[in-house]
C-alpha cells in the first residue's frame, strides 16, 4: 500500500509537537523539514522519540561526501525511517550517505538502518525553470538519469513527482521506491508546486509514499484529514 507522510512544516515547536501527538497513532510518517531542523531540533526531535513516531528527516543534503556521511550519521535515530539527500550531489555523495546510514544504525543496533533517498528534481520546478539554470532536457528525462545514478548508488528510492513513477520504475524496477511531494487532494490550492498529483492519482500510478502537508495540517481535524486520505488510497490498492 502507498504510505502516507504528513509534513509538519510549521515555524514553532509548539505547533509542530501538538500535530504530532494528534497524527502520529493514525500510523503515517510525519516528515521534519528545515523549519523544525533549524528551528527547534531538540524539541521536536524529543517529542518523536517520545511518541514512538515515525519519522522521515527532509534534510536535502548535498555537498561533499565526508560532509554527507556526518549529516547523515547525525541524524540517524530511532524512529527515523527515512532521509534524503540530493541526487545532484552524485554517485560517491549518494553512497557516503547509504553507508553512514548503515554503519550507524549497527552502532545503535536498530532493527533496520534508515532508507535514504535522493531528491532527483524538485516539484517546484517545470520545464521553464531547467532551461534557466541551463538543463534543456525535459524534467521527466532528469528525473530517470538521476533516479538510475541513485539506484546505482544503493538509494532505496527517490524523491520525485508522481507522474514520473512509472518510468523510474519501469527502467529501475519495482523495487526502487518512489517517495512523492507535490501531492493536493482534489480541490486543494496547488501552492508553490508545479507537478501536482492528488493522492488517489498518485497510488494509481505506483508511488510508494506521498506526502501530504498543509491540506492535512490546516484542516479542522487533520487526524481526520489524514484518515480520509488513507482510506482513499486504500480504495485504489484493492482496486489492484
Amino acid at each position: 500500500m502507498t504510505e502516507l507522510i504528513v509534513a509538519l512544516d510549521v515555524a514553532d515547536a509548539q505547533t509542530a509537537s501538538s500535530y504530532a501527538r494528534r497524527l502520529a497513532p493514525e500510523g503515517v510518517i510525519l516528515k521534519v523539514g528545515y523549519e523544525g531542523l533549524y528551528g527547534y531540533p531538540n524539541e521536536i526531535r524529543a517529542t518523536l522519540r517520545e511518541l514512538g513516531a515515525r519519522v522521515f528527516i527532509d534534510a536535502k543534503l548535498c555537498d561533499i561526501p565526508r560532509t554527507v556521511e556526518a549529516g547523515v550519521r547525525a541524524l540517524t535515530e530511532p524512529g527515523v525511517e527515512i532521509i534524503n539527500v540530493h541526487a545532484l550531489g552524485g554517485r560517491e555523495m549518494m553512497r557516503a550517505a547509504v553507508e553512514a546510514a548503515t554503519a550507524r544504525a549497527r552502532e545503535l543496533k536498530l532493527v533496520s538502518a534508515p532508507k535514504v533517498f535522493a531528491v532527483t528534481l524538485l516539484t517546484s520546478l517545470g520545464d521553464e525553470d531547467l532551461h534557466e539554470i541551463g538543463l534543456h532536457d525535459s524534467a521527466a528525462d532528469h528525473v530517470v538519469r538521476l533516479a538510475s545514478l541513485a539506484r546505482e548508488a544503493g538509494c532505496a528510492g527517490v524523491v520525485c513527482a508522481a507522474p514520473e513513477v512509472p518510468r523510474i520504475k519501469a527502467v529501475c524496477g519495482a523495487k526502487f521506491e518512489t517517495l512523492c511531494p507535490g501531492i493536493r487532494p482534489a480541490g486543494s490550492e496547488h501552492g508553490d508546486q508545479k507537478r501536482v498529483v492528488t493522492p488517489q492519482g498518485a497510488a494509481e500510478l505506483g508511488a510508494d509514499y506521498v506526502v501530504v502537508g498543509r491540506p492535512i495540517t490546516r484542516a479542522a481535524d487533520p487526524a481526520a484529514a489524514a484518515r480520509a486520505i488513507l482510506d482513499d488510497m486504500r480504495a485504489v490498492t484493492r482496486q489492484r
